[in-house]
């Protein structure tokens, strides 16, 4: 196994565990029940500036861990052949 493949195959592994550990952190999407009658409101403050918030940064990066893991899964598995 080559140094690279190696090297590829243990940030593969790496990356796995944080998205995990990422989108377990992650608060949920749902409303709760005041979706329901309509008491939910869309245009609080924090519903506009969620990205500047810890769970819009979270978005972010698991995002962009998703992507990685892509790519790596691409690259292991063009590096079988």
């Amino acid at each position: 196994m080559s140094a690279i493949r190696m090297v590829c195959l243990i940030a593969f592994i790496v990356v796995s565990v944080a998205i995990t550990v990422l989108v377990l952190m992650q608060e949920g999407k749902s409303q709760g029940l005041g979706s329901l009658s309509g008491q939910a409101s869309t245009d609080t403050y924090f519903n506009k500036h969620k990205a500047r918030t810890k769970e819009g940064t979270l978005v972010r990066v698991t995002t962009a861990l998703v992507v990685i893991f892509f790519v790596l899964a691409i690259v292991l598995n063009i590096g079988s052949f």
